[in-house]
């Protein structure tokens, strides 16, 4: 039972990161890919920047991840994000997940990505053809 998890100012390989699973004894790894919209209402997205409180965003996505471990018939989760400036179609967040059973897996991922965006002390300012905003929330 692993949680892998990664803060990265420089592009994620979801395919490296897939690797780092420990699926003996599994039957599923189940992935989201969580990727930078190039269009956000009709207006083009030049980018997205993440600011992010260091210390903790570790620390709360490896909960996160032992919550998951815990809560779901699964073996290992590698959860990774993107921080600073993020270009449309580059991976922002990957999470993979290994489980005996593929449904036990599909249900952690879901939940990971939703605990994620609830509580991971990340930040978003999208900056379109229109303006720069930050994004309500975390995550």
């Amino acid at each position: 039972m692993t949680v892998h998890v990664s803060v990265e100012a420089e592009a994620l390989n979801p395919e490296s990161l897939r690797k780092i699973l420990e699926t003996k004894n599994c039957g599923s790894i189940v992935s989201f890919i969580g990727i930078t919209r190039g269009q956000e209402n009709g207006s083009k997205v030049e980018r997205l920047e993440f600011d992010h409180w260091g210390k903790e965003l570790p620390v709360v996505l490896e909960r996160i991840g032992n919550n998951a471990i815990s809560d779901f018939e699964i073996n290992s989760v590698v959860i990774a994000h993107r921080i600073g400036t993020v270009l449309p179609s580059e991976p922002i967040v990957c999470i993979h997940v290994a489980s005996p059973h593929r449904a036990p897996g599909f249900e952690a991922c879901s939940w990971i990505m939703d605990e994620l965006k609830t509580q991971a002390p990340i930040w978003k300012k999208e900056i379109t053809s229109d303006g720069e905003s930050w994004k309500s929330g975390l995550g």
